[in-house]
């Protein structure tokens, strides 16, 4: 599978478009290294799917918007790889990663594990990424959001994700992974790092769909509900 290249120049405006950060040399260097190590991590943790989900099955539908909290990320990579993408082995996965520095260098590892990039945020390039996300919908991809991020609060969901679901009309499906052993970091949101042999327990909530017609009070509506059922299906 083939997937677009990293822009080479910083952020800067032409014509109106924003251009996103691309990684410097030892941001490279560095996304190597996490990735060689988060395989070999990911390796050794057993994964349960708690919640049993058409989602995860061989007639999953496709695509879906995976909607998951910030500091779940490395628990998502060996997860949505063994248990979802059999099912959607003709595409692939896009993600949505802030259009900073920081983005950059997620970027260049989200890039080695075969997920495909889309750099912007509510406060950085997010109308040209909502049109990306929905191209790669178009081609078949899984879309991927974190609606707390880049920079929280933490386990609050934002809006992006409703306008992402109303925009392309595919479902948002709750997802979070809860882990026994994991060392969790002092930033804003608590980011999670399995330790070796730790188990790690998917649990899936309800589908949400966002009408295309909906208006700003329905949309809230809804925003709310995937807020707390993805409260629900989440221990830390």
């Amino acid at each position: 599978m083939s997937h677009a290249q990293s822009p080479k120049i910083k952020v800067q405006k032409r014509s109106g478009v924003i251009i996103p950060h691309a990684p410097k040399w030892y941001q490279r260097l560095a996304a190597v290294a996490v990735f060689i190590s988060l395989r070999a991590l990911m390796a050794t943790v057993r994964c349960r799917v708690r919640t049993p989900s058409e989602f995860l099955s061989p007639n999953a539908p496709t695509p879906v918007i995976f909607c998951l909290w910030h500091n779940r990320l490395a628990s998502c990579i060996k997860v949505l790889d063994v248990h979802r993408r059999p099912h959607n082995a003709g595409a692939g996965m896009a993600a949505l990663i802030s259009a900073s520095k920081d983005g950059a260098f997620l970027a260049n590892i989200l890039e080695r594990f075969r997920v495909q990039p889309v750099r912007g945020s509510s406060s950085r390039r997010g109308a040209q990424a909502m049109l990306e996300m929905t191209t790669w919908a178009e081609r078949g991809y899984d879309l991927t959001i974190t609606p707390d991020g880049p920079r929280g609060p933490c386990y609050l969901v934002q809006d992006g994700v409703t306008s992402l679901a109303r925009v392309t009309g595919l479902p948002i499906v709750p997802v979070t992974f809860n882990l026994n052993w994991k060392i969790s970091v002092k930033s804003w949101d608590r980011f999670q790092i399995p330790l070796p042999f730790a188990r790690c327990e998917v649990c899936l909530g309800k589908a949400i769909r966002v009408p295309a017609t909906a208006s700003d009070a329905e949309r809230e509506e809804l925003r709310r509900q995937l807020e707390t059922e993805m409260r629900a299906i989440t221990r830390d």
